[in-house]
């Protein structure tokens, strides 16, 4: 009985986090933005990316919106980079180029480079995205900074993945789609804890104010959920989650490449606050548990027994988490909830293993 006694323990902590993420969850997407007039600099930083500004710095200068200007920081890239965006620079005065190069006395990274493109740009409302992300629609700019006022200062946004057929596309877009209702979910509680580089507005100052990236520029990564994780408050934050705020990026099509991405992003979440860190390993604990429990329960006790638990729970995670996945336009992910969360689970606990056996490479 000690072993069904764990599973609905497990299954509790499940459910009151589940209930959590209701709070977004059962949310109504963001309202049409009134237009506005206020100024804005989206800030793209590119190294290497070349055949991805091709396509998109299009899309990101035909956003329907009357005052804005794109700041392009080329990050020492040794492609093409630098010659597109000054291309584009030579024919549209709202694109204003940063060129970062790399010497023997100091070698760059994202966050000095952002930070030049910060202190480039001309208006104190600012949208950020990566190179490979394309804008869900032309009203992109105005969904994403509508929000941003005297007292709002942070909008966090959902930056999702092309569909495509296959597995490792649908874990890619699981774990994504799993992300961004934690951290979407902690906002609207008053806890904001991160953020995605792929589509993120925020003021200068707040960018000011919080000394930039100052207190972890020696961490190669973390420009975007460091950043919120130091600077973010219940009052300063909102979130924008309409389909037309989206940006849509082009996923890993080899497992290894993402596995390396993961290993990454995961040795940054070291550095969240300490609150934020128990409260996620918290969760990823009960997930784990909840799968090894439940197998042994089934194995050890009479199925009748932990059969209402199990189904209980995966209920439960099929209302807040299917939810969830219809406001972000990931209901083809539903069918497979239960078997995606397992590969995920233990795809995330080889993560661990692997972090902890060896570190990471050093970003790009």
């Amino acid at each position: 009985m000690l072993l069904l006694y764990a599973l609905i323990g497990v299954v509790l902590i499940n459910t009151a986090y589940l209930t959590l993420f209701s709070r977004f969850s059962l949310q109504k997407p963001n309202p049409t933005p009134n237009k506005q007039s206020f100024p804005v600099s989206i800030i793209v930083c590119a190294k290497n990316e070349a055949d991805n500004l091709k396509e998109n710095i299009p899309l990101w200068l035909a956003q329907d919106y009357p005052n804005f200007e794109l700041i392009l920081i080329n990050d020492a890239s040794t492609d093409d980079t630098k010659e597109i965006m000054e291309s584009y620079a030579a024919k549209d005065a709202r694109v204003h180029t940063v060129n970062i190069e790399n010497n023997e006395a100091f070698w760059s990274n994202k966050k000095y480079s952002l930070t030049l493109g910060i202190k480039r740009a001309i208006n104190k409302r600012m949208l950020f995205t990566d190179a490979d992300c394309k804008p869900g629609s032309n009203q992109w700019l105005s969904y994403m900074t509508s929000d941003l006022s005297e007292e709002t200062h942070l909008v966090l946004g959902y930056g999702a993945y092309r569909k495509k057929k296959g597995l490792l596309n649908a874990l890619i877009r699981f774990e994504t789609l799993i992300t961004a209702t934690q951290y979407f979910s902690y906002a609207v509680a008053g806890m904001p804890y991160m953020g995605v580089g792929r589509n993120m507005a925020y003021t200068s100052k707040l960018f000011y104010d919080n000394r930039g990236f100052m207190s972890h520029m020696n961490i190669p990564s973390g420009d975007d959920d460091l950043f919120v994780n130091e600077a973010a408050n219940k009052d300063n934050t909102h979130i924008c989650f309409h389909e037309h705020a989206f940006t849509v990026s082009e996923p890993k099509s080899r497992f290894s490449d993402w596995f390396r991405q993961k290993r990454r992003h995961v040795t940054t979440a070291k550095h969240y606050q300490k609150k934020h860190q128990y409260l996620l390993a918290a969760y990823y604990l009960s997930n784990l548990l909840f799968w090894l429990l439940a197998a042994a329960s089934f194995i050890w006790l009479d199925w009748k027994m932990p059969f209402g638990i199990f189904l209980f729970r995966l209920l439960v995670h099929y209302i807040f988490l299917g939810n969830a996945a219809k406001l972000l336009k990931e209901k083809d992910l539903l069918p497979w909830l239960p078997f995606l969360e397992i590969f995920l689970v233990f795809f995330q606990l080889t993560i661990f293993i692997s972090n902890f056996i060896s570190k990471p490479k050093r970003w790009k």
